[in-house]
């Protein structure tokens, strides 16, 4: 199993995240080859708290273009932990 700061990669701050903050959801950018029950035990080890249920999203890469210039961004993957009421994670948006 991976360690908790390998499958948890840093938290996800947008208008909707922190509006899901209320309703006890906190979203999160994931290690692409971790599964559910390695999300939710990182997420359990390093804030103290209960998860109830974990929704993850694969998230593609955009095409960007700068000048004659094209890409991709990386594609990337989201976690959503509901946690157990009564269960918050103190100063979210400043990790």
């Amino acid at each position: 199993m991976r360690d908790a700061r390998e499958v948890l990669k840093s938290p996800v701050i947008s208008e909707k995240s922190v509006g899901l903050v209320e309703e006890n959801k906190y979203s999160f950018w994931v290690n692409p080859a971790a599964n559910k029950i390695e999300i939710k035990a990182a997420v359990e080890k390093m804030f103290k708290v209960s998860v109830v249920d974990i929704h993850t999203i694969n998230v593609r890469g955009k095409m960007k273009r700068v000048g004659k210039y094209s890409g991709k961004t990386a594609n990337r993957k989201k976690a959503i932990a509901t946690l157990k009421a009564g269960d918050r994670i103190e100063n979210f948006a400043g990790l």
